[in-house]
C-alpha cells in the first residue's frame, strides 16, 4: 500500500489517494479464487474445479477484482489514515476508483471527516464557586422514616370498619346489563383504599364497611376506558369484605437499627447516614464544580465541529440507552412502540446532551495536548480495576475487551479535569445546599464506558467501509 497524495477538501474533510501494488492485489485475487472459486461453473470442469487463469479467461480477467478489493480494503484504508496522521471521527467515507487491473494494482480515492482543529480561549485561572456541604438532623430523620415505611408489616384490625388508607382484602365479581364481563371477577384481592387503583368511585365505597359485609358497588366505566365494550356503562359489583390490614411502622431505635443495617445501635447507624450523606453531597457539589469550569471553557470553544462527531455521540447514547433496556428486559423498539415515539424523536431529546458532551471532550483532550499530560502506570491499572469491578469479571477480561490506548485517554482527560482546579480561584459558597441534582447531565467526568456484550464502547478509529470495486378488560386502571 501506498498513499499516494493527501488533499484537504474542506474543514474537517480530507481525501486521500490510495494505491494497492500489483503483487499485493494479485495475492488477494488469488485468495478470492480460494474463498469464491468452489461456487463457480466452467464448462469442461466439475463445479468449482477450474484453475484460476482458465475462471480468469471464461468470465473475464476482472472476476474476482471487487472481492479481492474487498479483502484488502480495511486494512489498506487503515494503513493509510494512520501514514497521513490524519484523527478519523466517522466511517462514512466517500469511495472513487480511478484505476484497477491484475498488472498494475488498484489506485482509488476515500473522502473522510477528521478532528476538528479548535482553540480555547481560556482554561487557567477560571472562577467558580463551590457548594457547601451540610447535612441536616431533619435529612436523617427523613431517610429513617422511609427505611421505616420500607419495612412496615401489614396486620389485621377487626374492630372497625374501613378507612382510606386501609387495604382491604376481598371477593368481587362485576356486572354490566345484569351480565357477568371478563376480567370483572376476582377472590382474595387486596386494595390499597385511596390508592386509585380501580375506577373512580370503587374504593370509596368499600370504606365504612366491616369484615364479612357483603354489599353492592355501583359505578360508572370512564368513557376513555380501555375496554371499549364496557367504556360510559354502568356497572354494579358484588362485593364480601374478607380482611382489613393496616401498615404498621416499627419503632426506630436500636432494634431497628440492628434489623436494617450492621450497626447494633441506632445513633451509630445515624452517623453513618450522616456520613454517607455527607460524600455524597461532597461529590455532587465536586461534580457542580466541574461543570461549571468546564461549561466556561466550552463556552470558548473556537473552531468547526463536524456534524459526525454529534451524529457519532448519539448513535452511542442510542445504544447505550438499548443495552439498559435490554438488562431490564426490553428492546429498544419495543420501547420507542410503547412511547409513541420515533429514533428521530429520541435522537432529538438527546441532541443537546450529545453536543455538549462532544465539546467537553474536545476542551480537555485539547488541554491534554496544551499541557503534555501523561497518565502514569499506577493510574491507568487502577481504571482497569476500577471497570472489572464494575463488570463482576477479572481484570484480564476487561483489558483485553478495551485497548490501553483508550484507558489512556481517558485518564488523561480526567487528569485535565484535575489540572483546571488546581489552576482555578474557587471560592465556598457558604449560603448554598449542594445537592445530587445540581450535576448537569452533559458534564460528567470523562471516563472509559463499558462494553455492551463484550465489546469496548471507547471511542476508537472506525473500520472503513468495504466498496465495490465500481464507481461509485379489568376494573383496574
Amino acid at each position: 500500500m501506498s498513499l499516494k497524495e493527501t488533499k484537504k477538501l474542506e474543514t474537517n474533510r480530507y481525501q486521500l489517494e490510495i494505491l494497492i501494488d500489483g503483487e499485493r492485489f494479485r495475492n488477494a485475487i488469488k485468495e478470492a479464487y480460494k474463498k469464491n472459486g468452489k461456487k463457480i461453473n466452467v464448462p469442461g470442469f466439475r463445479k468449482g474445479k477450474a484453475p484460476l487463469h482458465i475462471v480468469e479467461t471464461y468470465y473475464g480477467a476482472e472476476v474476482f477484482f471487487e472481492d479481492a478489493l474487498n479483502l484488502l480494503y480495511n486494512d489498506v484504508v487503515e494503513e493509510a489514515i494512520t501514514e497521513s496522521g490524519l484523527k478519523v471521527i466517522d466511517d462514512k467515507m466517500d469511495f472513487d476508483l480511478v484505476s484497477i487491473s491484475k498488472e498494475d494494482g488498484v489506485d482509488f480515492k476515500v473522502s473522510l471527516t477528521t478532528y476538528p482543529e479548535i482553540t480555547l480561549k481560556k482554561y487557567k485561572g477560571l472562577k467558580a464557586e463551590k457548594q457547601a456541604v451540610k447535612v441536616e438532623a431533619s435529612e436523617i430523620n427523613a431517610e429513617l422514616k422511609s427505611l421505616a415505611e420500607r419495612n412496615a408489616r401489614m396486620i389485621s384490625v377487626e374492630d372497625r370498619a374501613a378507612k382510606k388508607g386501609d387495604t382491604a382484602v376481598i371477593d368481587f365479581e362485576g356486572f354490566v346489563d345484569g351480565k357477568a364481563f371478563d376480567g370483572g371477577k376476582a377472590e382474595g384481592h387486596s386494595l390499597e383504599l385511596g390508592s386509585g387503583q380501580f375506577i373512580p368511585g370503587f374504593e370509596d365505597q368499600i370504606i365504612g364497611h366491616k369484615i364479612d359485609d357483603e354489599f353492592n358497588v355501583n359505578v360508572e366505566f370512564p368513557k376513555d376506558y380501555g375496554e371499549k365494550t364496557l367504556a360510559g356503562k354502568p356497572a354494579v359489583f358484588k362485593v364480601k369484605l374478607h380482611e382489613i390490614k393496616i401498615r404498621e411502622l416499627p419503632e426506630i431505635d436500636d432494634e431497628f437499627a440492628k434489623d436494617v443495617s450492621e450497626f447494633d445501635t441506632l445513633k451509630d447507624f445515624k452517623a453513618d447516614l450522616k456520613k454517607k450523606a455527607t460524600e455524597r453531597k461532597q461529590k455532587a457539589a465536586e461534580e457542580a464544580l466541574e461543570n461549571d469550569l468546564v461549561n466556561q471553557i466550552v463556552d470558548g470553544i473556537e473552531g468547526e465541529i463536524p456534524e459526525a462527531m454529534f451524529e457519532k455521540r448519539l448513535n452511542q447514547s442510542v445504544e447505550e440507552f438499548a443495552y439498559r433496556l435490554q438488562s431490564q428486559g426490553m428492546d429498544f423498539d419495543t420501547y420507542l412502540k410503547y412511547t409513541g415515539g420515533s429514533i428521530d424523536d429520541f435522537k432529538k431529546n438527546f441532541r443537546p446532551q450529545a453536543e455538549m458532551q462532544v465539546k467537553y471532550r474536545l476542551a480537555l483532550e485539547k488541554i491534554v495536548e496544551l499541557e503534555n499530560i501523561k497518565p502514569d502506570d499506577d493510574a491507568i491499572e487502577a481504571e482497569y480495576k476500577k471497570l472489572a469491578e464494575g463488570y463482576g469479571v477479572d481484570v484480564d477480561k476487561v483489558k483485553a475487551a478495551i485497548p490501553q490506548a483508550e484507558i489512556e485517554k481517558d485518564v488523561a482527560v480526567a487528569k485535565a479535569i484535575d489540572f483546571v482546579k488546581a489552576n482555578a480561584v474557587i471560592t465556598e459558597a457558604a449560603d448554598k445546599k449542594a445537592d445530587e441534582s445540581d450535576a448537569k447531565p452533559a458534564a460528567k467526568k470523562a471516563q472509559a464506558k463499558k462494553p455492551a456484550a463484550g465489546k469496548s464502547e471507547t471511542a476508537k478509529k472506525p473500520a472503513a467501509k468495504k466498496p465495490t470495486a465500481k464507481k461509485s378488560t379489568k376494573t383496574e386502571k
